[in-house]
């Protein structure tokens, strides 16, 4: 097994207690729930045919964690938005694209922390966008990766209330980038999987779910398996009850993209014991296949740091501006 690279110190997984907190863009994290906007901004769910048209909700993807990759299209939606509804895993830094008056509502989703209920997180889309405000879903990663875009699109089709969709970097690149490998290395599989480790209650009978791993091991394929920290004994041995080869390379990167990135290089037979001993937490991404034997630890170097006056200038695109963050690569 290959050691795992240090983490730089971070706060706790579950820092903000107050998942649904909202305050200005500029402003400090939020701490308080609610709505406090006026009741002049509260339309009633009732007479879609008396309502005007409303302008469309944006599920826009963040990235992987680090603010610099931002597409320059989420920067724009951001910048343009009158509400912006936010997952917990989105690096608080994009904000500085958002407008001073910009509203800013924290949804954000942590498994074994207190989570903002899917419903609400809907029904708040539908009556700010009713109410005749830009309204932003920003979600870590790319929204239609394991991101509930599904849903979210189902219940704002069923309100008649229109959407756009602006994709964003999901975490599996991110990984595969830290670590210096091909998802799809030619001289090793032919493809990717984006699978999840943590399937919905119920969802998938044993059975099914040994005959899905069984055909993505038949298939050749890099496995790139979110949210699977978990349930990730009931995973891996899924794999390995359905032939995978034990010492198959299992590439493991936490918080990828981020400051406090963790990785390590294991084995499919060592991969529980070896994330227990390295402390790994949530959010983390397991990339599972021959590929992930080429992976390097600690990964790519970055680009050079940029002093002030070496620095581009601030540009605009389309009239929006885009501000340059405060992070610089080390």
């Amino acid at each position: 097994m290959t050691p795992a690279n240090p983490r730089p110190t971070s706060s706790a997984d579950c820092d903000r207690s107050e998942p649904t907190a909202s305050a200005s863009a500029s402003g400090a994290v939020p701490t308080g729930r609610g709505d406090n906007r006026s009741a002049g901004r509260e339309v009633a769910l009732q007479g879609d045919d008396e309502r005007p048209p409303c302008p469309p909700v944006m599920l826009v993807g963040a990235g992987p964690g680090d603010p610099e990759l931002l597409t320059l299209k989420a920067v724009r939606a951001i910048a343009a938005a009158d509400t912006i509804l936010i997952d917990d895993l989105v690096d608080p830094a994009v904000l500085v694209h958002a407008r001073p008056a910009a509203r800013i509502t924290w949804v954000g989703k942590r498994g074994g922390c207190p989570s903002t209920p899917q419903a609400f997180i809907e029904r708040l889309m539908i009556r700010e966008a009713r109410a005749g405000a830009r309204v932003v879903r920003l979600k870590g990663g790319d929204p239609l990766i394991f991101g509930r875009a599904g849903e979210e699109i189902a219940a704002l089709r069923a309100a008649g209330v229109p959407y756009g969709i602006v994709n964003g970097i999901t975490s599996a690149l991110a990984a595969a980038a830290e670590l210096g490998f091909s998802l799809t290395h030619r001289e090793h599989c032919h493809g990717v999987a984006f699978v999840t480790g943590h399937p919905q209650a119920g969802s998938v009978a044993s059975a099914r779910e040994l005959d899905g791993w069984r055909a993505m091991i038949d298939s050749g394929v890099t496995l790139a398996v979110y949210m699977g920290l978990t349930r990730i004994d009931t995973w891996r041995q899924g794999l390995l009850d359905a032939g995978i080869d034990p010492a198959t390379p299992v590439a493991c990167v936490e918080a990828a993209g981020s400051d406090r990135r963790l990785s390590l290089v294991t084995t499919i037979a060592q991969l529980a014991g070896a994330v227990g001993d390295h402390g790994v937490r949530s959010p983390a991404m397991m990339l599972v296949g021959p590929a992930a034997g080429e992976a390097s630890v600690p990964g790519t170097i970055a680009p050079p740091a940029l002093s002030p006056d070496e620095a581009a200038p601030v540009t605009a695109i389309d009239g929006v501006t885009l501000r340059r963050s405060a992070r610089r690569y080390a």
